[in-house]
């Protein structure tokens, strides 16, 4: 690494963490006094109110990133021309892609980050988060917390609906079993107080079976208890109490899976996990829109034009994003192409203002 990318790369950073932490403190400020009104209702605990702000810190700053890097982009480039550096590294005969690649190479490895993040980091403090706020600020019941309603799982020829699942317990309470023969007639009902797991199959307690026939029930048995196969896994449950907007990309394509073997629709979800690749580009598209914006501009519109561009930008791109995401959802477009498309503009508005340069 020459002295030259070395002493770009320690400027660009410098600027980049400012701006990242300036971010993160208004988000913060904003959410605080946005949630503050609510907690207080409960009389929660301080060291709660702060545990939860604490949890949230790795979910503003994958969302600000973007912004810290076109802002980081712009001023840095902005004061570099401001005290004629630019002019003296192009009288050297230093490239703008030589300029440019610490920019980059730092934008791409924020990208990766985000990714990374999504992965590993933030399904987990927004577990700690919900936790948090249901739990020890409104003081719900772990039970309560945990507990997910009217869980519906196909299975074959047969549906299963359980007014509940509670994880500490492994257990389903309120269980309704239908089974159905050729041309989903019901053949039977069995509906049962409870089901527990014993790590390969479920037993049904307290069950009453109820044989259908000529359109009418047949027999009715009750016993103790009765054990059954599902293709219902204790994960499959667990992953339910997670939003598809926390999940992860793996999470998120195994659920997908799940969903389309038991024949549901998918389409709002594949948007979403397609965009929980792209959007974590947005950084390094940011970059590449910023370096060519910032050249451009004069010696003496530095502060004001890059915050400036930064926001609007910035604002731009989510908005855009956001729309062609909805698109996806409700199956205007193909999930692939919404997630990517504003990602393509923005990249070809980057290479048009590059092209446009005075080399």
């Amino acid at each position: 690494m020459s002295i030259l990318t070395r002493y770009i790369a320690s400027a660009y950073l410098r600027v980049f963490w400012l701006c990242l932490a300036s971010f993160i403190a208004i988000y913060l400020v904003i959410d605080f006094l946005e949630k503050i009104g609510r907690f207080l209702r409960f009389d929660p605990q301080w060291i709660h109110v702060a545990q939860f702000f604490l949890y949230k810190i790795p979910e503003i700053a994958t969302q600000v990133i973007p912004l810290a890097v076109l802002m980081a982009t712009l001023l840095t480039l902005g004061m570099l021309s401001r005290n004629s550096e630019i002019i003296a590294m192009r009288s050297c005969g230093v490239s703008l892609r030589k300029i440019s690649a610490p920019i980059l190479a730092i934008a791409c490895a924020a990208s990766l980050f985000v990714i990374v993040s999504n992965e590993l980091i933030l399904p987990k403090t927004y577990s700690q988060m919900r936790f948090i706020e249901e739990v020890l600020i409104r003081k719900k019941s772990s039970n309560t917390f945990l507990r997910q309603n009217n869980i519906w799982h196909k299975d074959n020829k047969a549906i299963l609906m359980a007014r509940a699942f509670d994880p500490d317990h492994q257990t389903l309470r309120g269980v309704t079993l239908w089974s159905f023969s050729e041309g989903m007639t019901p053949s039977r009902r069995i509906d049962a107080e409870q089901g527990s797991w014993d790590g390969g199959q479920w037993t049904l307690w307290k069950v009453t079976v109820r044989d259908f026939q000529g359109g009418g029930v047949a027999n009715t048995t009750q016993i103790a208890s009765m054990p059954v196969n599902l293709n219902l896994q204790i994960e499959d449950l667990k992953v339910v109490d997670k939003y598809a907007d926390n999940m992860g990309f793996l999470k998120l394509r195994e659920y997908i899976q799940k969903l389309k073997k038991g024949g549901y629709e998918t389409t709002r979800y594949e948007a979403q996990m397609h965009s929980k690749i792209s959007l974590p580009f947005a950084s390094l598209i940011m970059a590449f829109l910023g370096i060519p914006f910032a050249l451009r501009g004069s010696r003496s519109s530095g502060v004001a034009l890059g915050i400036g561009a930064s926001i609007g930008f910035g604002f731009a791109y989510f908005i855009i994003n956001a729309i062609l995401i909805s698109f996806g959802q409700t199956g205007v477009l193909p999930s692939l192409v919404s997630a990517w498309a504003a990602n393509v503009i923005f990249a070809l508005s980057g290479i048009w203002l590059a092209m446009t340069l005075n080399r």
